[in-house]
């Protein structure tokens, strides 16, 4: 315990944080209720922000110099210096954020507690930026004590809560929990819309950021912590179980007319506890012990090939050279695995059907898809043939084992060009395809099973399966799933294609698949 703290104070950000409230606490006429949002700016925030991500020296710079900005705001009045302060203040929330950005870009749709992480750090922007109103007296809307109140809301609640809701997750992880994290990340500017907007609005926002607090507070006391640490953090959620009824009553108070709770309230109990109860605590917690990250970085090989390309003139019989690759090809029927084998062989015929909520999302994007010549689907549920040719690519353009793309089109107009691979982990073989994009490439990555001669392909599987984005050096996943459904029916394979996009279907495709009579 002892070994942790000395590391955490011997850390820059930390030890100048701890030196300038010290010359705060020494030097300045006290003025408790500005210390609650200068003790997150100089140490809450430093010392978790040291305990996640490793800063570039001239980070590193950026934020002491706004360390020392936030300081030196105690000891002037001229507009300029002020000026100077509270941007350089703003500027080192946005270096924290960006590696909020960073460390999604490198991941995606993936992982819960590190995605609750990069939102705390992404969210600091906002403070800086309500203190920045603040100290400048900008003409937000509010009462200069609303604009100050905001800015600690999101250093407390925004930045400091949802990092340590992602670390519990990296602890533990249930489906309650993910619930739990939608409300409390999106709680923040929820409550701010309601204040902003709608009364109603913010008494709705209030209730599940009430109601998810006080959910993940019954798991912190239910699940195992390591024993020191744990005292702490369960002192900082029955803080906030206290607190958050305050908030509530305050919410409450303003849609009603009736004041139960108001601002000098808020500041004497909500502020102070939030302050002393859960922030010292949580810093304390999470200096002790920072749980590592249960995410690997993705090591799948990705297509290099970006936008428009060109084949080689070698045709290719299928997308694969044999299923074999992927399961036991006695598990399904003898047409199916020609298909795949020996593509050309085939005719296609699809009817493509979109769901009503997505429609309007689709006839915009056709416009684009048309001149993109990619994922470029008809509006229409008319039935279709769909012609194509497979061609081998480049390996060495590629970047992936024998590449081959699959072009096809409606009426001579380009609908898919995928490029087809494959790659294994430990346990799976998978299909690899790619589908160039301005700049990019989406990756389907694809785990194939059989089930009563029926093949199921999903990237809703294990390991890595997934679809992904893959820009520069980043690989994204994306909140996309694809699930695939092939079976023969009367000498012809019927096969069906789902998409959900965060859990919601927003595009079904019937396939009608028979040998070609010519061959």
């Amino acid at each position: 315990m002892l070994v942790s703290l000395r590391r955490v104070l011997s850390r820059p950000l930390t030890s100048i944080g701890l030196t300038c409230m010290a010359a705060l606490l020494l030097f300045n006429e006290p003025t408790s209720m500005y210390y609650y949002l200068t003790l997150a700016q100089l140490i809450f925030v430093p010392v978790i922000l040291e305990q996640l991500v490793l800063l570039k020296n001239w980070q590193k710079l950026i934020i002491v110099i706004g360390q020392f900005a936030v300081t030196m705001l105690y000891f002037t009045q001229q507009d300029f210096l002020i000026l100077l302060c509270v941007l350089a203040y703003l500027l080192s929330t946005l270096v924290i954020a960006s590696h909020g950005v960073n460390r999604f870009l490198r991941r995606g749709f993936t992982n819960t507690a590190e995605i609750m992480i990069d939102i705390g750090l992404i969210y600091i922007v906002m403070g800086g930026l309500w203190f920045l109103a603040f100290q400048l007296q900008l003409n937000t809307g509010f009462s200069p004590i609303i604009t100050w109140l905001t800015a600690i809301h999101f250093h407390y609640s925004a930045f400091l809560l949802c990092i340590t809701v992602g670390l519990i997750g990296r602890l533990h992880m249930t489906r309650y929990y993910k619930f739990c994290c939608a409300v409390i990340a999106a709680g923040p500017m929820l409550v701010a819309v309601g204040i902003t907007f709608s009364r109603i609005i913010e008494i709705i926002s209030v209730s599940l950021y009430v109601l998810a607090i006080f959910s993940i507070s019954f798991y912190v006391m239910k699940w195992r912590l390591p024993h020191i640490q744990s005292l702490f953090i369960r002192l900082a959620f029955i803080t906030l179980c206290f607190t958050i009824i305050w908030s509530f009553l305050y919410a409450y108070s303003n849609l009603t007319g009736k004041i139960i709770v108001d601002i000098p309230d808020m500041l004497d109990f909500h502020g102070l506890l939030n302050c002393l109860g859960f922030g010292i605590a949580v810093v304390f917690a999470w200096s002790l012990y920072t749980p590592p990250t249960k995410h690997n970085d993705y090591s799948f090989p990705v297509s290099k090939i970006r936008g428009r390309f060109s084949p080689t003139n070698k045709p290719a019989r299928g997308l694969v050279d044999d299923m074999a690759s992927f399961l036991n090809k006695m598990e399904i029927p003898v047409l199916i695995v020609e298909f795949y084998e020996r593509t050309t062989q085939f005719e296609l015929k699809a009817s493509v059907q979109w769901e009503t909520w997505f429609k309007p999302f689709a006839f915009v994007y056709q416009f684009i898809s048309r001149k993109m010549g990619q994922l470029n689907l008809p509006f229409s549920s008319k039935t279709i043939v769909m012609d194509g040719e497979i061609l081998e690519v480049d390996s060495q353009n590629d970047g992936r084992e024998k590449p081959r793309v699959w072009q096809r089109s409606i009426n001579g107009e380009p609908v898919f060009n995928a490029i087809y691979s494959q790659h294994n982990d430990a346990t799976n073989t998978y299909m690899n395809i790619a589908l160039p994009l301005p700049f990019s490439s989406m990756h389907g990555i694809l785990q194939l099973s059989a089930k009563d001669g029926v093949l199921y392909l999903t990237s809703d599987g294990q390991g890595d399966a997934g679809t992904y984005l893959a820009i520069g050096t980043y690989v994204i996943k994306l909140p996309l799933h694809e699930y695939f459904v092939i079976k023969e029916q009367k000498g012809i394979l019927i096969a069906t294609h789902d998409m959900k996009l965060f859990g919601m279907k927003f595009l079904h495709i019937d396939y009608q698949i028979e040998k070609k009579t010519n061959r």
